[in-house]
């Protein structure tokens, strides 16, 4: 047992408390609307993190890439979606291995040319595999936007002896912009949006929305089966300030970093730059905030330096230790190795972040 007093920085700090209450409160959302939970990892990327959702009862995990599903395998996970356009044949033997020691593996449909290059994976594997249809809704990226367009997709699923269509899903992440009023308007227009190309296809199959936002709303809807987000249990700038969906003394990640200069006034220096925190920053520009509350912003980063400003920043002395908010916790992860894990400012573990660059 150590005291954060000992650590060096910076450090990414992990509250287990307020990371289990987090897990608690979405899962016990979802069960309460009769909703599935099938928590995205891309952000924490951690074992022992996907087993805590596990054993809060999660029916399975999403992941972004191939890399990330192998790498949470030693967590006990059976049912796994990799949620991302999945086209080169070259990992197919991966693909079956990954298959091999599971229940259940989802992938995804997102247009006619990639289901087409999905087909050929999914034949070179050999295996069974559910096949989720992504539709566009809002965000511009990946997903059919018509329900004719999403018709051709599942004709080419049919077609082939080891895929099954088995769901609809979206990525929301559009919604990270919408003002904390309008959220509940937005989230019935996905699901409109969502729901009409599934009509299309088969009004049998299930929605599965995605996105730590609108997750408890969109489980209380009552529209959907299945809701994958990925933030929730850490959160970040835009859980709890920009959105407002958490509170800020929820928030389960700080970075621990140390004033190490006072170039002039209204301006600190920190040992924590874009290494740390990442490019990453909200809309009006910040990398993230003093966790305590006082006027302190990084408002600029180098790879090592990050740059302090704020009404309170005067009051900062070289030495000085602070904890802060990133903007965007993804990024920050992935950029360490480790989280440092902590209750009531004792360090009680260390974490590994397994799947660290796995972007294969």
């Amino acid at each position: 047992m150590r005291s954060i007093d000992e650590l060096t920085t910076p450090a990414v700090m992990l509250d287990r408390v307020r990371m289990e209450n987090n897990i608690r409160s979405m899962q016990t959302a979802c069960d309460s609307a009769g909703v599935k939970l099938w928590p995205h990892i891309k952000t924490h990327k951690m074992v022992e993190v996907a087993r805590r959702q596990l054993a809060a009862g999660a029916a399975g995990l999403t992941c972004a890439k191939l890399g990330e599903a192998e790498a949470m395998l030693p967590s006990g996970v059976k049912r796994l979606f990799i949620a991302h356009s999945l086209v080169d044949v070259r990992i197919a033997p991966r693909l079956a291995a990954l298959a091999d020691q599971l229940e259940e593996l989802r992938v995804a449909a997102t247009s006619v040319t990639q289901t087409e290059a999905l087909v050929k994976v999914a034949a070179a594997a050999a295996r069974p595999l559910k096949v989720m249809l992504a539709v566009d809704t809002g965000l511009g990226r990946e997903g059919v936007r018509y329900a004719d367009y999403a018709k051709r997709i599942a004709a080419l699923v049919k077609a082939s002896p080891y895929l099954t269509l088995a769901g609809i899903y979206t990525h929301e992440g559009q919604l990270y912009a919408a003002e904390p009023a309008t959220q509940q308007a937005r989230v019935d227009e996905v699901l409109d949006r969502l729901a009409t190309v599934r009509d299309g296809v088969d009004p049998k199959l299930p929605l599965w929305p995605g996105c730590s936002v609108t997750a408890k709303l969109m489980a209380a809807t009552g529209r959907v089966q299945v809701v994958r987000p990925g933030a929730y249990m850490f959160g970040d700038l835009s859980l709890a300030v920009t959105t407002k969906v958490m509170k800020r003394d929820d928030v389960a990640v700080h970075v621990l970093a140390t004033v190490i200069d006072r170039p002039e006034p209204g301006l600190a220096l920190i040992d924590a730059g874009s290494k740390v925190f990442s490019s990453d920053k909200t809309a009006q520009g910040v990398f993230a905030i003093d966790a305590e509350g006082r006027d302190i912003q990084v408002l600029r980063v180098n790879e090592e330096h990050g740059y302090l400003r704020g009404t309170d920043v005067d009051l900062l002395e070289v030495g000085d230790r602070l904890r802060f908010i990133p903007a965007h916790i993804c990024p920050v992860i992935n950029l360490t190795d480790h989280v440092t894990v902590i209750e009531n400012d004792t360090v009680v573990d260390c974490w590994r972040v397994d799947a660290r660059g796995r972007v294969d």
